[in-house]
This record gives C-alpha cells, structure tokens and sequence, in this order.
C-alpha cells in the first residue's frame, strides 16, 4: 500500500472503492448501494464499482439508478471467484488505495465497513475479514453453523492464520494485497484469498461485524450435500496447491511405516524359519513401502514446483505494479 497513515491524517490521499460482485440482483443491489458510506475518516474519496456477471435482469440498470460510480460487465457468467479477481483489476485499475469487498444481497452490514478499513489504515494488517455472529444467525440451520465452523478451522490450519469466519465474503484490503493475490478456483475465492495470505505472510486479520435479515437464499449454497461436496474438494485441492509436501509426504510416511509392520513380520517368521508360509506379508510390505515412498517422492517433486509457482506469482505481481502505478491526484498543498 502506497501509505498508511492514522485516521483523519492529511499526508496521503486515500481512496477506497467498494466493489460488489452481482448475478442478477435487480432485487436487492439498491438496498445495498443505499446503505453503503459515502464519508470515512481518513479516507478522501468513496467510489463503488458493480461486477456484473452475465445478469439477465436489471442489475445494470439498478446499479446506475442508485449511484454505482463504475460498472463491470462480463458477457457471460463466469462465476464468483472469476468475477471478484475481476473487481480486484478493476479497483487496482482506478487507483484504489483501499478496495472493500461486499455481497448485493445485503447481507453485511455496511456500517461495518469502517471496522474493515480501519485496521489497514492504521498499518495493522493488509487484509481484514468481517467475522460474522454465526451462532446469533437465525436463518442459519444448525448444521450450516457447523460446516462454517469446521471449514474456518480446516483454512486456518492450512494458511497457518487465526480468521474466525474463513467464507465471509465482507472483507477490505490495501492495494498491495490486491497486487499479490491470484485466484485459480472457479468456485470461490474466500478460502484460496486467506490460503494465500498466510503463505505469503500478507498480515491478515478478522473483526467481528454484524449482519442484516436474509433477503434472498443463498446463490452460492443450493444444498448441503452440494456444499459440503464443493467445499471439500476447493480445501484439499487448495492444501494440495499451497502445503503439497505435507499433503503428499505425510500420508506417505504414514503409508510406508505402515508397510514396516508386514515387513517385521515377514522377517521374524523367516529367522524362526518359517518364512516359507508368509509371503503375503512381503507382498503387503512391498506395496505400502512402494506406495510411501512414492508419496514422500511425489511431496518433493510438488514442493519445486510450489517453489517455482511462487517464482511465477512474485513475478505476475511485480508486472502489475509496474502496469498498475497509481497515479496521485495534484492538490492544493495550502
């Protein structure tokens, strides 16, 4: 981030664009731009910027109506994750400072957005998550409740973080993390973002914010089953990408000690020579010691190439800082 000066400083100008990633939110997107700030301490200029993904309805036209400074459009549906990287460029493209993430389903309370910004003003963290009040949710099932929970302990785990709520959507970051971050998933980007921030050591913290009345089901959960399915595979394909030499040398290890115990087996019936009947064991032990040593191997291999990606990665953003200078804007200095 260019500066990170202590609310109500002067020194640098500060911009904040609040972007809000849409897929046919005609009914709901109005309430949202409504009640988002338009004045916060330390920040000079407020601008919100629309994403619209391939709506049919009239999303666009909604988010003219009720003030949105810029809009996105995808031609087709591309999805969430696809459609907030695309806000992430755009907000970077315009010279933000500080780029606030929200969902048009008002789902957060946009009151809360200064708890969000502030903590990235005052240099405490690159990026702030908004830990919603799960268990005060009414509409939340208690099984939802728990998945939520569980989730957010399995992405603290592999980011090595202490967020709260891993899926919240409602979340600010400087410039710089904006700069930094890549999402590969096409499902969603709440869990790679945090993933990625604590593998890089972007200071990332969570704030507790509030939440509305549920205005419309969720787009993003059709079903549990369909959730828990998704949510799984996005986890372990993102600790496969970001921790690969845990997730393949640890099981390995275990794989492969496991085979040690057939091997001793084989081994003592053989010195008390009775071997002859227990070839099965060798058999088994051959396998696990071969699939093991397969896996640490396999862990090694990922492990370079997780190094090298992250060559790639550091370079990708030192190319976007340089096409991506921010411009300041000339003031009066008296």
């Amino acid at each position: 981030m260019n500066a990170q000066p202590r609310p109500g400083s002067r020194e640098e100008y500060m911009k904040l664009i609040i972007q809000i990633p849409c897929y046919n939110e005609e009914e709901t997107l109005g309430i949202t731009l409504d009640a988002l700030p338009r004045t916060i301490e330390g920040i000079d200029c407020i601008e919100y910027l629309v994403i619209d993904d391939g709506s049919t309805d009239k999303t666009v036209a909604v988010a003219r109506e009720h003030g949105a400074h810029h809009i996105i459009r995808n031609r087709r549906n591309r999805g969430l994750a696809k459609t907030f990287m695309s806000g992430l460029e755009a907000c970077i493209a315009r010279d933000a400072d500080i780029i606030v993430n929200t969902d048009a389903d008002n789902q957060y309370n946009a009151d809360d957005i200064v708890k969000l910004v502030y903590p990235i003003l005052r240099g405490r963290a690159e990026i702030v998550i908004g830990a919603r009040p799960i268990d005060r949710i009414e509409h939340w099932s208690l099984l939802k409740k728990l998945l939520q929970k569980v989730g957010s302990a399995v992405v603290r785990m592999a980011s090595g973080t202490k967020i709260a709520d891993a899926p919240s959507g409602f979340r600010a970051m400087s410039r710089e993390a904006a700069l930094r971050l890549n999402v590969f998933d096409n499902y969603t980007y709440t869990l790679e973002t945090i993933i990625q921030a604590g593998r890089k050591n972007i200071p990332i913290i969570s704030v507790p914010i509030r939440t509305n009345k549920d205005l419309r089901p969720s787009r993003l959960i059709h079903s549990i089953p369909e959730y828990i399915r998704r949510s799984l595979f996005t986890t372990t394909r993102i600790f496969m990408t970001y921790r690969p030499f845990r997730f393949f040398a640890i099981p390995g290890l275990v794989i492969f000690f496991i085979g040690l115990i057939p091997t001793a087996r084989f081994l003592y019936f053989y010195f008390i020579g009775q071997g002859g009947g227990h070839i099965q064991s060798l058999l088994y032990s051959i396998l696990f010691l071969g699939a093991g040593a397969f896996l640490v191997v396999m862990g090694f291999i990922a492990e370079l190439i997780g190094i090298n990606r992250q060559l790639l990665e550091d370079i990708r953003t030192r190319v976007r800082k340089m096409e991506n200078r921010k411009s300041l804007p000339e003031r009066d200095e008296n």
